[in-house]
């Protein structure tokens, strides 16, 4: 049952993950890089933090590790401090598997 566990919630993280990779690959050039979106490492750091608070049952554990890879994957926007603003990126600089 733990292994099951930790298995659930690292594919829980990756999808987190890619669903990051998402926004930045994809959803940024679709809306056109606006200026007033923040980054998504905030929404990453705002599921960690709703996650535990509700601490004590799967859901927030699940939220956590969702939040977690929606964090890992924006990663040097956080390490920068971006919080909100565009990436100033050009298709041709965009990749999909980068921690960005």
């Amino acid at each position: 049952m733990v292994i099951t566990n930790i298995v659930l919630f690292l594919v829980i993280a990756f999808l987190g993950y890619l669903a990051g990779r998402f926004g930045d690959y994809y959803l940024n050039f679709w809306m056109k890089d606006p200026s007033w979106a923040p980054h998504h490492w905030i929404y990453g750091l705002i599921l960690i933090g709703i996650g535990s608070y509700f601490f004590g049952n799967n859901i927030s554990l699940w939220l956590i590790s969702f939040g977690e890879g929606l964090f890992i994957s924006d990663l040097k926007d956080f390490l920068d401090l971006k919080i909100i603003g565009s990436d100033n990126k050009i298709k041709s600089q965009r990749h999909f598997w980068h921690i960005d």
